[in-house]
């Protein structure tokens, strides 16, 4: 192991022995304690083949396999249509609750310019603010901390195989849903948008199990498909469903999923994503087509449409490109200290509630100052599109410019920067909006409040995307005829979301689906490209920096580049605790009971001899089977003794999916104890096993591609020698200063 440079820690907290209690804002569980402290189980991802789940299968017909297919297909559809259900709630309540709120502010400012006061509209502006978002972050940071943030790096993280607790609860789904209209509503620099992917794959593992195990309510449907393998799938299809219902891109969504989500791909798994993000979209838009008093409308289908954009040339977009890339490397590295300090210092629920009121209170302010002392006044022309004008100081029949982007929710400010005419705004105006909204978006990605950061990033572009292109219309004498500014806002939100968040194809395709005009498609994907390969060479993208900030084993598409001289030997985890094919029920009970065991997977061998040769293998059983086993009490005494025994089958194993029971739930007496307990029949008897000498880039593409959970190391007389996880995989990362060790959460 000499080529490994040194030992580091991906959050910088490995060897912090005061940081005893913390909570994080994307990560956490409800033990206020971050996940780096947790011990994070892995996902089964590959097919447990022993006795009864090949007799199950040898059963089956043709026949029956076919009504397995035609249910998943019923399954993606209901992900689709209940996912566009969320979403059409999120935006109807998001519109009026907003709609009152900036109408009453708008009243009393416009009461206050005459008589003068309006200090008091600035505190009725700050109140309401804050004491929606307390509402908001008092339900995250009290009762499910999991919501926060936006969810993708969770449903990353479980896409990738990493069971983070309570990612994909009911409860999850309620606290997300009210904490991210709460949000919204409150003013913060956040977008609704981020929270659908992870609404959307909340619903589909749902959906796809055919119970809730919080109502404990089982409706005895969809039982083949409670296993992780399966639930993966639809989980997949749920995230991408999301994203069609929030930009109104199927195609977008399925390249998303494949792009950032999903870890395992196949081709059916891609019509059924797709024909859920179909169902998904046309769901929201026939919903909000009723609520428009336009029934049958489906020509704005997603929560956030662009508009439409004419075909003419972009020009300088590369500059945008280079300038998003820098951009966002700066928001990444600013967020990334900010986080540090939270896990450090802002732990608890109760400093956690009063912070999300504060950058309530304090973005209000901002806005208030700023509309207060700006004198970009514009006419207010018979056909304008602004919600909520505000006069302010200005003449009669003008409106505060200002206004425009900080009085209204981001996604129509959004719009705004897109399309008003040119003259709507001037450069000072967008400058400082720029510089404000930029770091109120900064200080707001990680609160304990459900929020997204895609509408921030897209508003922040706008921005300066739209001034870049009033100042190139300035210098030049035909600037507009070719630097029409709203197409610079366009390429400028691109690059700075791509800057940000480090997307490409996907995001190319969700940007055109959005502004219905496939003309763009190649300027927007060379400015996210660029902006990817300026981001990256300083810092990793945003969603990567929140994984790695809380050390979760996420396994990359490829091992590190220079790790070719480890070998299986040198990574692997022993000695390996290893179970007899006939083994007693007191030494499963206190293997099990041992705190110290690291693995959920225990080899079966032929039999475990004092010699100093390793036990040959036979087999591989889960924590959970035994668990099981021990429930049901599969002793062989016990088999023999009983007149009528019944056969334990797979549904018993999926009944108790996924919430096996603690071992401690688990009364064996003293005479059970003694009983023998036969393994042959559960344990999977032909597990997936590699050389010692086997390369670790080897390891890494055949545990990942294949989904493993465990990946047991032999010699050449099959003897067990180790036992390679996520974790011994994960923890080698190439750094500045070539191969690091860095230390991870257990799986």
């Amino acid at each position: 192991m000499a080529n490994i440079t040194k030992k580091v820690s991906w959050s910088s907290r490995a060897d912090e022995s005061g940081a005893t209690g913390e909570a994080t804002p994307l990560l956490n569980g409800a033990e206020q304690r971050p996940l780096s402290r947790q011990v994070l189980l892995s996902l089964d991802y590959d097919n447990i083949e022993n006795q009864l789940f090949l007799e199950e299968e040898r059963r089956m017909s043709y026949m029956g396999f076919r009504c397995l297919e035609i249910s998943r297909w019923v399954v993606c559809g209901l992900i689709g249509f209940f996912t566009g259900l969320i979403a059409c709630f999120i935006d109807i309540a998001v519109e009026e609750l907003a709609g009152i709120k900036y109408q009453v502010v708008k009243k009393n400012i416009e009461n206050f310019t005459e008589v003068g006061g309006l200090s008091i509209s600035l505190i009725l502006w700050a109140v309401l603010n804050s004491a929606i978002v307390m509402v908001g972050a008092i339900i995250v940071a009290f009762f499910e901390p999991i919501a926060a943030g936006s969810g993708i790096p969770q449903i990353k993280c479980y896409l990738n195989g990493v069971k983070i607790p309570r990612v994909v609860r009911l409860k999850t789904l309620l606290v997300k849903v009210c904490g991210v209209i709460c949000s919204v509503v409150g003013g913060l620099a956040v977008g609704k948008e981020g929270p659908m992917i992870h609404s959307g794959a909340v619903v589909a593992a749902g959906i796809s199990q055919g119970r809730s195990t919080s109502l404990k309510r089982d409706f005895k449907i969809f039982e083949y498909f409670r296993r992780d393998t399966e639930k993966r799938d639809f989980v997949s299809a749920g995230a991408a469903a999301g994203v069609s219902a929030a930009f109104g891109a199927p195609v977008g969504g399925v390249l998303f999923s494949l792009e950032e989500g999903a870890s395992f791909w196949n081709q059916m798994l891609t019509w059924r994503i797709f024909f859920a993000s179909m169902i998904s979209t046309f769901t929201l838009n026939f919903f909000l087509s009723i609520y428009h008093n336009n029934p049958g409308d489906l020509s704005n289908p997603g929560l956030i449409n662009f508009g439409r954009f004419e075909t003419d040339i972009i020009n300088l977009f590369v500059f945008l490109s280079f300038s998003g890339g820098l951009l966002g490397a700066l928001f990444n590295v600013l967020n990334y200290w900010l986080t540090i300090f939270r896990i450090r210092y802002v732990h608890r629920p109760c400093l956690q509630v009063m912070e999300a009121m504060l950058v309530a209170a304090v973005t209000a302010t901002v806005s208030f100052t700023m509309i207060y002392f700006s004198d970009d006044c514009q006419p207010l022309g018979p056909d304008h599109t602004e919600e909520y004008p505000l006069q302010l100081f200005c003449a009669d029949g003008e409106y505060n410019s200002m206004a425009t982007a900080f009085f209204n929710t981001p996604e129509r400010s959004v719009r705004s920067l897109f399309h008003n005419q040119p003259g709507t705004y001037n450069p000072l105006t967008l400058g400082l909006f720029t510089l404000t909204y930029f770091f109120l978006a900064c200080w707001t990605y990680g609160l304990a409040v459900s929020a997204g950061v895609f509408i921030p990033s897209l508003l922040i572009g706008a921005a300066w995307g739209r001034l870049f292109g009033i100042l190139l219309a300035s210098f030049t004498s035909t600037g507009n005829i070719w630097a029409v500014p709203g197409k610079y806002a366009l390429i400028g939100a691109a690059a700075q979301l791509g800057g940000i968040v480090r997307m490409t194809l996907s995001l190319t395709v969700i940007m055109v689906e959005a502004t219905g005009n496939v003309t763009y498609g190649l300027p927007i994907m060379l400015v996210l490209m660029t902006a990817k390969i300026v981001g990256d060479y300083f810092v990793e993208g945003l969603y990567d920096i929140h994984i790695k900030l809380q050390s979760v084993p996420f396994l990359h598409w490829d091992a590190p580049a220079t790790s070719h001289w480890l070998t299986a030997r040198e990574v692997m985890s022993s000695p390996v605790t290893c179970l007899n094919r006939l083994e007693k029920v007191g030494t499963i009970v206190d293997i099990l009971s041992n705190t110290s065991t690291n693995h959920n997977g225990f080899p079966v061998v032929v039999e475990v001899t004092a010699g100093d040769e390793p036990p040959k293998l036979c087999g591989l059983i889960l924590r959970s089977q035994l668990i099981v086993l021990l429930k049901h009490k599969v002793f062989v005494e016990l088999a023999r003794t009983r007149l009528t025994t019944r056969k334990l089958q797979l549904k018993d194993f999926r009944d108790a999916y996924p919430r096996f029971p603690p071992i401690q739930s688990i009364h064996v007496s003293q005479d059970e104890r003694e009983c023998m307990m036969d393994l042959t029949e559960f344990m999977n008897a032909t597990p997936y096993t590699v050389p010692q000498e086997t390369s670790l880039p080897r390891v890494f593409k055949l545990f990942r591609a294949l989904g493993l959970r465990h990946l047991v190391v032999v010699n050449d007389s099959n003897g067990v020698v180790g036992l390679v996880s996520r974790k011994d995989l994960a923890r080698y990362h190439l750094g500045k200063h070539g191969l690091e060790e860095l230390q991870l959460a257990q799986t």
